[in-house]
């Protein structure tokens, strides 16, 4: 009698949170976006949460948090209820550099969260204002050594993917090509538009619409090989061949989020971001979609934090 009591007793502990997860969403979910609105972490989530909250039966709010390369957005996270009802849409890149690149983050990024899904990537483009004389990457590297000091890119800020990539150019085409910070994508892309700045490493779907009105020239983008969507534009690989950066999006809970709000999560993404109208929405717009298990994608972000570490302490980039 005693056993079947305990056995009773051990059901009933485990039944709330079986029910709290079948009733989940029970309230609007908060997406929390690291970037301003307009960059290409915000044209990625506004693209896909309208349905995904369609198949959830909740709205998905969106609320951007820009500063600190991501980190503000973050630590909202990680300090949110982990009920499921806020996530954090991650580039994994951007914060995996954050573990080294500042001396002191109020979050971990490995312990703080409860892994979800990765949900797509997409290159990086170097792009550049039509005034400067160059159409292709060799012309580029030419016209930066003949002409030192006279080139400079914009990039997202000091120690971002986006300033990596101009860096890791730098080292691999032997050019001096200045670096200019920006507080996110979205004001490079403004200055090299309007001639500020020569050159800009930006967003993929960010530069797109410039390139196809002829207002900013495509050099090449980050990928290993050229887009699928965009085969005209050559990959800076076909010049530089060991060049590759790329951006990778995930979503991630604050950690403790019950297993089974983690995996209704992981089904309703992984069913939305495959359907045809959401992945041609996606494609158009210069991302790949690429789904994961929560523990294909707590790895990989692992990876990341081991794969940038010697790559910001040798750039001797450090933020407070």
């Amino acid at each position: 009698m005693r056993r079947f009591i305990l056995t009773l007793s051990v059901l009933g502990a485990l039944l709330p949170s079986a029910s709290g997860a079948q009733s989940y969403p029970t309230q609007p979910i908060k997406l929390i976006v690291p970037f301003a609105a307009g960059g290409p972490s915000d044209v990625l989530a506004r693209s896909f949460t309208p349905k995904l909250g369609e198949s959830l039966g909740q709205p998905i709010i969106l609320e951007n948090k820009p500063g600190a390369g991501g980190n503000l957005a973050a630590e909202y996270v990680a300090n949110a209820k982990p009920d499921g009802h806020t996530l954090f849409l991650m580039m994994v890149g951007t914060q995996a550099i954050n573990e080294t690149l500042y001396k002191k983050l109020n979050y971990n990024l490995v312990k703080d969260f409860s892994p979800v899904s990765l949900i797509a990537s997409s290159s990086l483009m170097l792009v550049a204002n039509p005034s400067v004389p160059v159409k292709t990457v060799a012309e580029l590297i030419a016209y930066d050594k003949a002409n030192p000091g006279k080139i400079s890119f914009g990039s997202s800020g000091a120690g971002t993917p986006l300033h990596l990539a101009g860096e890791l150019f730098n080292t691999q085409a032997g050019t001096s090509i200045l670096h200019v910070p920006y507080k996110g994508a979205a004001p490079a892309l403004t200055d090299v538009l309007g001639g500020q700045i020569q050159t800009a490493i930006v967003g993929t779907p960010a530069a797109l619409p410039y390139v196809k009105s002829g207002k900013l020239t495509a050099l090449g983008v980050t990928s290993l090989k050229r887009s699928a969507t965009e085969p005209e534009i050559p990959a800076i690989s076909e010049t530089l061949p060991k060049f590759e950066v790329e951006l990778v999006y995930a979503i991630v809970a604050p950690a403790n989020t019950p297993k089974a709000i983690i995996d209704k999560l992981n089904a309703q993404l992984i069913s939305t971001l495959n359907s045809p109208e959401v992945k041609n929405q996606l494609n158009s717009k210069g991302f790949e979609v690429i789904t994961s298990t929560p523990n294909h994608l707590g790895d990989y972000i692992k990876s990341e934090v081991a794969k940038w570490r010697p790559i910001v302490k040798k750039s001797g980039v450090t933020a407070d």
